[in-house]
């Protein structure tokens, strides 16, 4: 399985770059619908993901670099080579949310709703990405065997693209590329159905379900980056968990309606 998806010329697309793209593409898409419910213009959006794209790469690369330093600190050019992998998702929301947070109090935009809003995208955004490891070979498991991986219905595309070095690997990717889906899924369906929604809350159910999936698939991971003994994305997915339960959690006291169509996202 090749990571090209094309070439012209000189010119190589890698399919790694594209499922990172669309899912900057689609979440985009996504929040552009559900801003229109909320009495705020289109260009808001635009300016917010102009700067937000590199940013997230940016914070996403950065984070891994740090923890792989000493693999870069010799392969100084490699830090640039982003299309072959090492952008760490965690790092990614990190710079995104400090992004998001002074982006929105400049513009006198209600952060946490704002949040909500850009939820489902975050996590549809991240479905997609995934795929990416899957042609580059990466963020997969411990080894396993065929007859394990067809009695867990993963697609033979999959599993076929699990064989690796002449033996079969858990598909961790596919695991997180899943969950993603369900997180958008839930978020989409309550922002819909629910009437009693409250602000916080789906940012609240995305930070709990996402770290909770991400801390076990996380114990599966081959290619962790560590702390010392400690795998770090373990370590950040329970501070998610915790930071969900608290969104949760004040979002049930302060009871502040996620759309008032008489309001919008300044107050």
């Amino acid at each position: 399985m090749s990571p090209i998806a094309f070439s012209i010329g000189d010119f190589t697309v890698y399919w790694y770059s594209l499922f990172i793209l669309s899912g900057f593409i689609f979440g985009y898409l996504f929040a552009y619908l559900e801003i229109k419910r909320h009495n705020i213009g289109k260009d808001f959006l635009a300016d917010y993901f102009f700067y937000l794209v590199p940013i997230v790469i940016l914070g996403a690369r950065l984070y891994y670099v740090i923890f792989e330093w000493n693999y870069y600190s010799n392969n100084l050019f490699e830090i640039l080579q982003i299309w072959n992998g090492g952008l760490a998702i965690h790092g990614g929301i990190i710079s995104g949310a400090i992004y998001t947070i002074f982006y929105t109090r400049y513009k006198k935009i209600n952060t946490f709703k704002f949040i909500d809003i850009a939820a489902p995208s975050l996590a549809l955004g991240q479905a997609l990405g995934r795929w990416g490891n899957f042609f580059n070979q990466e963020a997969y498991g411990p080894l396993t065997t065929i007859d394990k991986l067809q009695d867990m219905f993963i697609p033979k595309f999959v599993i076929d693209g699990m064989y690796i070095k002449g033996a079969y690997y858990e598909p961790t990717f596919y695991y997180e590329s899943l969950t993603c889906f369900f997180i958008f899924i839930v978020i989409i369906l309550l922002r819909k159905y629910y009437k009693k929604l409250n602000v916080g809350t789906l940012t609240g159910i995305y930070f709990l379900i996402y770290g909770t999936e991400r801390f076990f698939v996380e114990a599966l991971r081959q290619d962790s980056l560590m702390l010392g003994s400690i795998k770090i994305a373990q370590l950040v997915s329970l501070l998610m968990v915790i930071l969900g339960i608290g969104f949760l959690i004040i979002s049930n006291i302060k009871k502040i309606p996620y759309l008032n169509r008489e309001r919008n996202l300044n107050e």
